[in-house]
């Protein structure tokens, strides 16, 4: 006997099908969709990664390839972390705990703890901060694009309610438990009518890059790519953990909806400080040049009439 899903999105013409959480068992050895769906995100990312900070940042590629080996391992630990602490009662034993094969991972765990790692970095060499944390967001976004899809071959991420079963893209979800014969047991049956919040979420990080990618043409100040991306996440994260169902509580209360708005506000609030200030900044070197061009051409005219 194992678990087994079934989905479907009648609303677009997609009738039920079975999704399997394991790709394949060499040796008995369960390796799982979701684990290469991450995989492949995390490599898709760094080859962004490497490529903006190499070209566009103009960083040296020892130091985003040491900032990659040291930030990715402590985002996964850090993701596990953050997971776990909002679940405490569903562990007997800090092997449980540190068991990620069970699964249970929460990605702002993983930026905090990467963005740590990274800010570590630079701050011990002196490079440039921000522009690392430039160069990595839209990397980050690709990473959580990608990563989602995860989450639909296990059959999670999926919201309750609100109106989901009205949506013309709604979808069902059928969790069961079935024989090796196919055959559904019954007794271990549930049958929802669900918000695709996990579609939601990767479709709001793809619009975030496409809008990181166009801001980064004409970036005005170091840090800005940085901002938009906590301030895009942050509001999206928010809105759509509203509708989901296995959220992380803390205090029986939705922790994921606070921080990601919290973070909005906060990371907006500095993009236009910034921004003002950059702007600011240019006007001044502007009215330099002008002021400067100015006072040449004048000595110029001087110069001409002594002659």
């Amino acid at each position: 006997m194992s678990d087994g899903v079934m989905v479907s999105f009648p609303g677009l013409g997609i009738d039920e099908f079975k999704i399997d959480s394991v790709a394949f068992a060499p040796f008995g050895i369960e390796i799982r969709w979701y684990a290469i769906i991450i995989c492949t995100g995390i490599i898709l990312a760094f080859l962004y990664f490497f490529n903006r900070a190499k070209r566009t940042e103009k960083l040296l590629e020892d130091d985003v390839l040491n900032v990659t080996l040291i930030a990715v391992p402590l985002a996964i630990v850090g993701a596990r972390f953050l997971y776990v602490v909002t679940n405490l009662d569903s562990y007997d034993n800090f092997f449980e705990m540190i068991n990620i094969r069970e699964g249970g991972i929460a990605i702002y765990g993983a930026i905090i703890f990467g963005a740590i790692a990274l800010l570590g970095y630079t701050r011990l060499k002196k490079l440039p901060t921000f522009k690392f944390f430039d160069a990595i967001c839209p990397a980050v976004m690709i990473g959580q694009i990608i990563g989602r899809w995860g989450n639909f071959m296990n059959g999670e991420a999926f919201g309750l309610g609100y109106g989901a079963e009205s949506l013309p893209w709604r979808m069902t979800v059928q969790r069961f438990v079935y024989s090796e014969n196919g055959v559904i047991d019954k007794t271990n049956y549930n049958y929802y009518v669900a918000h695709p919040t996990f579609l939601y979420e990767s479709l709001w990080n793809l619009i975030g890059f496409v809008i990181a990618n166009i801001l980064y043409k004409k970036k005005k100040f170091d840090g800005q790519i940085f901002l938009f991306y906590v301030a895009w996440y942050g509001l999206g994260r928010g809105l759509i953990e509203i509708l989901r169902s296995d959220s992380l509580l803390i205090f029986g209360q939705k922790l994921m909806v606070y921080l990601g708005l919290i973070t909005c506000v906060v990371a907006i609030t500095f993009y236009v400080i910034l921004l003002r200030r950059s702007k600011n900044k240019t006007d001044e070197v502007e009215e330099f040049v002008k002021a400067k061009a100015l006072d040449e051409t004048e000595e110029n005219e001087t110069a001409t009439e002594v002659e």
